[in-house]
C-alpha cells in the first residue's frame, strides 16, 4: 500500500445522528490486524453483533450502556458525558461471543476494536478505577495517559489506552516507533511490531491537530491535520503529534500486533529531548477519578 497523507488520514463520517461515525478496517489501512469503529446511540437504541474470530474491546467515550453478551452481562457500563469529564470505562469480550449494546442515556458513545485471535480469555470489566493515569514527558510536551487495555492485560493482542494533550502541547513526543519485533537475549521484548489507530476528539468546536508519520528512509514521511472523530493509521515509522493552541487533544489509541505491549523505540535524532524537560505541564492531569460522583 502506498502511505501517504490522502490514505493515513481517514475522515470521520458523523453526520450528528445515530450510528456509526468513523471506521477502519484492515483493507482500509493495508494491515493485518487492526478493526475499529465508533458508534452513538440514544437512550433505548440497541446494537448486537457477534465477535467471530475477534476479540474486541468496547471503550466507553460517552454515556451509559448494557452490554448483554453470551460470556456475562455488564449493566450501566460507563459514568462521564464525554471523553473531557472524567476516566474510562471498558468491556472486553472474547472471540465466538454474542453481544448487545443498550444505551442508557441519549448521545451514548462508544469505540470498539477488534483483532483476529485464536485465543480465549474471559469477558471482563474495566473500571476507571483499573486504569492508571501516567503524566509523561515534560515541558510543552507533557501530556497524560489513561490505560485502559494496558501491556499485561488478560487478553491476546489488544492495548488500548487514551492521552490527553493540552493546549498548544506536542504528543507522542519524541518521535517513537514500534514496527520491528526485538527481544533481547532474555526474551523481554525491546519493540514490537504494532499496528496503530489515533481515534481523535477536542475539548471544543474546530479544533485540529496536526500528526507526522514518517520512517527511517523517509519512503513515509506525510503531516496530516486530523479534526472531530477523525483517525489517523500508523502503519509503521515515528509518528508525534501537535496540539493547536487553545484545544486540548483526545485520542484513543488502540494497537495489536507481534506482543501485547507497548515497548517502542525513540527516534535518534530527537531522544535527546528527554534530558532538557525539568518540569510536568500543571494543567495535567486533564481528567482524574475524582471529577465524577462514584457509583
Amino acid at each position: 500500500m502506498n502511505y501517504t497523507a490522502e490514505t493515513m488520514l481517514i475522515r470521520a463520517q458523523d453526520s450528528g445522528g445515530t450510528g456509526e461515525f468513523a471506521r477502519v478496517r484492515p483493507q482500509d489501512a493495508g494491515w493485518e490486524y487492526l478493526n475499529m469503529a465508533a458508534l452513538r446511540l440514544n437512550r433505548g437504541q440497541k446494537f448486537a453483533d457477534n465477535t467471530g474470530e475477534h476479540e474486541n474491546a468496547l471503550v466507553i467515550l460517552g454515556g451509559v450502556c448494557h452490554v448483554r453478551s453470551s460470556k456475562g452481562d455488564f449493566m450501566n457500563v460507563g459514568r462521564r458525558p464525554n471523553v473531557f469529564s472524567g476516566m474510562p470505562y471498558a468491556v472486553y469480550l472474547p472471540r465466538c461471543t454474542d453481544f448487545e449494546i443498550e444505551a442508557v442515556t441519549d448521545g451514548f458513545e462508544v469505540a470498539s476494536c477488534w483483532v483476529p485471535t485464536d485465543q480465549d480469555f474471559p469477558a471482563q470489566l474495566v473500571t476507571p478505577a483499573d486504569c492508571p493515569i501516567e503524566l509523561r514527558g515534560g515541558g510543552n510536551a507533557s501530556r497524560q495517559i489513561n490505560g485502559i487495555i494496558p501491556p499485561g492485560f488478560n487478553c491476546h493482542r489488544i492495548v488500548a489506552v487514551e492521552v490527553y494533550t493540552p493546549s498548544g502541547n506536542w504528543s507522542s513526543y519524541p518521535g517513537h516507533k514500534h514496527d520491528v519485533h526485538r527481544e533481547d537475549e532474555q526474551g523481554n521484548v525491546l519493540e514490537a511490531d504494532l499496528e496503530e489507530i489515533y481515534f481523535y476528539k477536542f475539548d471544543r468546536p474546530r479544533g485540529y491537530a496536526y500528526q507526522r508519520v514518517y520512517n527511517d528512509d523517509r519512503s513515509i514521511d506525510a503531516v496530516m491535520m486530523a479534526q472531530q472523530h477523525d483517525a489517523v493509521i500508523v502503519p509503521e515509522g515515528y509518528h508525534p503529534v501537535a496540539s493547536a493552541h487553545g484545544f486540548t487533544t483526545y485520542y484513543l489509541n488502540f494497537l495489536a500486533g507481534s506482543a501485547q505491549s507497548l515497548a517502542n523505540s525513540d527516534d535518534p535524532d530527537y531522544a535527546w529531548v528527554k534530558d532538557t524537560w525539568t518540569f510536568k505541564d500543571p494543567r495535567l492531569p486533564i481528567v482524574d477519578m475524582g471529577m465524577e460522583p462514584r457509583k
